[in-house]
This record gives structure tokens, sequence and C-alpha cells, in this order.
């Protein structure tokens, strides 16, 4: 009688390891390009704490970023930085100049999708070049090439493609 439990044991075992799997549904998101460290990445807008920034993300990625208020009383110590061009090089970026620039990719210690909005001002617009870097931004705020203005501004940006991985 105990052989024959086991074997029937052994025999369910084997149909549910062999029955066909269910298919994960997938979601398609267009994905943003942008630069961490030097190099390129993509990313994905899904939320964002002000209401016009998920208005303008939504239209430019034509894909819904959600408006979501409470996102901007993530503390500090929880945020990551996004910075975005408002003038100089012209490119592909949300306000029609060079690509956002990340600090904190995954893999580092600090990484979160949770990023806080700086928009970047060239002083001598004539003088722009590209960045690449958030070094390069820090470095160019210190010697007065660029100024920083923070928003107030949360938005959810996970990383979809980076140096190193891929979800």
């Amino acid at each position: 009688m105990r052989a024959k439990f086991l074997i029937l044991v052994l025999l369910v075992s084997l149909l549910v390891a062999c029955a066909p799997k269910e298919e994960m549904p997938t979601a398609l998101l267009p994905a943003g390009k942008a630069f961490a460290e030097g190099k390129e990445i993509f990313f994905v807008h899904t939320e964002a704490s002000d209401a016009g920034v998920a208005e303008k993300l939504t239209g430019m990625m034509e894909s819904p970023v959600i408006f979501v208020p409470s996102l901007a009383n993530v503390p500090n110590a929880s945020l990551a930085n996004v910075y975005v061009f408002t003038n100089g090089i012209a490119g592909s970026g949300p306000l029609g100049f060079q690509l956002d620039i990340f600090d904190n990719p995954p893999g580092t210690a600090e990484y979160t999708p949770l990023r806080y909005l700086n928009h970047i001002t060239w002083t001598d617009e004539t003088k722009a070049r590209e960045l690449k870097s958030a070094a390069e931004v820090l470095g160019a705020e210190a010697s007065g090439e660029l100024t920083i203005e923070q928003p107030g501004v949360v938005i959810n940006m996970p990383f979809v493609v980076w140096d190193g991985g891929q979800r």
C-alpha cells in the first residue's frame, strides 16, 4: 500500500512538472534614453508627483504617466537625481535639449527608481557641451557654467537597460 502511494505521488509530481506553464503577461512601455556614469541607459516613466509633469511626460511618451502627489513626500534619503536640460545643445531630452543624466544607477548602493527632478540651465548657452555623468554636471555647476534648480518634483523612473544589466 505504501509503495502504491509513493508511486502515485511520484506520478502526480511528474505530471505537474511536465504540464505547460501559463505565460506571464507582459506590457509594452516606451523607454526613454539617457546617460548614467557616462554610458547610455534606457528607462521608463511611470508616475510623477506633479500633474503638469505627468501630463507632459504622458504626451511625450504616448503612454500614461500617473499623477501621484504623495511621491513629493518621499524622504530625500530615498531619492536619486535626474538632471534635465532647459537650454544648451538641441537634442531629444524632454525639454528639447540633450539627453537626461541620472546618478546612482542599478548596482550602486544608492540606486532607487524614485528621482528628484533637477533643471539644468547653462549660464552661457553658447558654451554648452554634452555632459554624460552626474559628476560632470556637478563639476560644471561648481565652476559656474550652469545652474541647478529643483522644482520639488519626484518621478518614478526605473531603469530597464543599463551598463551590465537589463530587466
